[in-house]
């Protein structure tokens, strides 16, 4: 759909693109100031694998502030990227044929990630819980073959934050049936009135089944400095560097430093983006709850995504093609309303779309009244 809606912006079409998983504010200061700093400097050689030994001090020294986390430095491997992390763990975890529970919704890419390293990813449906985590539904899915529970919290598409509660029931469930645990904690900045909590704070046990897996793409706004780190037990620490090694060696320097900057900078910023995330959240689910066949199961209590239903618009047909999932509905928003959105089928739920309030409000305003035309259209059968 991102690349639909950017194909029709070059023919000049005029298409309000809520598709963007990254923030659309600036990176910060610090940040900016620590990567010029590096490029002067000439700090642009080869990097050791796991990091430059300072990154990965200061996210222990985070882990520990921010998280309740005790991990050393040489347990922490920086990667060109979350989902490098993420992919790195899977490879070091997995046999072929291990399975990886996936609670869905979820990020599209797990599914694949899992794939790609020889395991079977096996998805626990949320909805019944109001996508809430369950621990007994997925115990009811561990087999012989089961090595990993998928976490991410906030959720990517459905904004959930994992309560304490919930977080304890699964570690418990990793801990009695000897599974791993990778936690993806990338929006842990951005959460509106809703606790985080990171599952590895839970007890020493779980902490070393568990790999937490984060970054500086969405709190920091470093989407293309291609930042993100993971946090595990000595040994596994040890696998995912020397698999990264072979792969794409060590994160690009200049990053690096930018990313040591970010931590120990100003942070002031952070929570200014998160101020304006979470007006843009309110409005955003304002708007989606006045319209026509359009449901909207609460506010989201993390990320900058909201996710709502609109199976009650499905059956109606637009310009002779019958609308009958998320994905063909994406398709006409984008076509007949100049809307580009996600369809929530490869998330693991069709009966809903991924809306992105990472904009700015002028630009949500306008998305909002063209989908809000759109499916009173629909509704009305016109």
């Amino acid at each position: 759909m991102d690349a639909r809606a950017k194909a029709l912006v070059a023919q000049g079409i005029d298409i309000v693109n809520l598709t963007a998983g990254e923030p659309d504010f600036e990176t910060l200061p610090a940040a900016r100031a620590g990567g010029i700093a590096a490029i002067e400097s000439g700090f642009t050689r080869y990097p050791p694998v796991p990091g430059i030994p300072e990154l990965r001090a200061a996210i222990a020294k985070k882990l520990e502030r921010d998280n309740g986390v005790d991990y050393k430095a040489n347990q922490i491997v920086v990667s060109n990227g979350a989902k490098q992390s993420i992919y790195n763990a899977l490879m070091v975890l997995l046999d072929p044929g291990d399975e990886v529970l996936i609670p869905i919704p979820a990020w599209v890419s797990y599914p694949e990630m899992v794939r790609l390293a020889g395991g079977t990813p096996v998805t626990v449906d949320t909805a019944p819980s109001g996508y809430r985590l369950d621990a007994a539904s997925i115990a009811a899915a561990v087999t012989p073959r089961t090595k990993v529970i998928m976490l991410n919290s906030p959720s990517n598409p459905t904004g959930v934050v994992c309560t304490d509660a919930e977080l304890r029931e699964v570690a418990q469930l990793a801990l009695e049936k000897d599974l791993y645990v990778i936690s993806d904690e990338i929006y842990e900045k951005l959460t509106y009135g809703a606790e985080f909590i990171s599952i590895a704070s839970l007890g020493h046990e779980i902490r070393d089944r568990t790999i937490t897996v984060n970054g500086f793409s969405k709190a920091y706004a470093m989407t293309g400095w291609r930042m993100g780190y993971a946090a595990a037990t000595a040994e596994i620490a040890e696998a995912m560097s020397g698999f990264q090694s072979q792969c794409t060696s060590g994160a690009s320097s200049i990053s690096q430093k930018a990313a040591l900057a970010a931590l120990e900078g100003d942070q002031a910023p952070v929570e200014a983006m998160r101020v304006q995330f979470d007006r843009r959240r309110r409005y955003v689910a304002e708007r989606l709850q006045a319209m026509p066949g359009v449901k909207l199961d609460g506010l989201p209590e993390g990320a900058f995504y909201i996710f709502p239903r609109v199976d009650d618009l499905y059956g109606r047909t637009v310009a002779g093609t019958r609308i009958d999932g998320s994905i063909t509905f994406a398709q006409a928003l984008l076509e007949r309303a100049r809307v580009a959105v996600v369809p929530g089928q490869p998330f693991g739920a069709d009966r809903h779309i991924r809306i992105s309030y990472a904009c700015s409000l002028e630009t949500l305003t306008e998305g909002m009244d063209r989908m809000d035309a759109f499916a009173s259209s629909l509704a009305k059968g016109l």
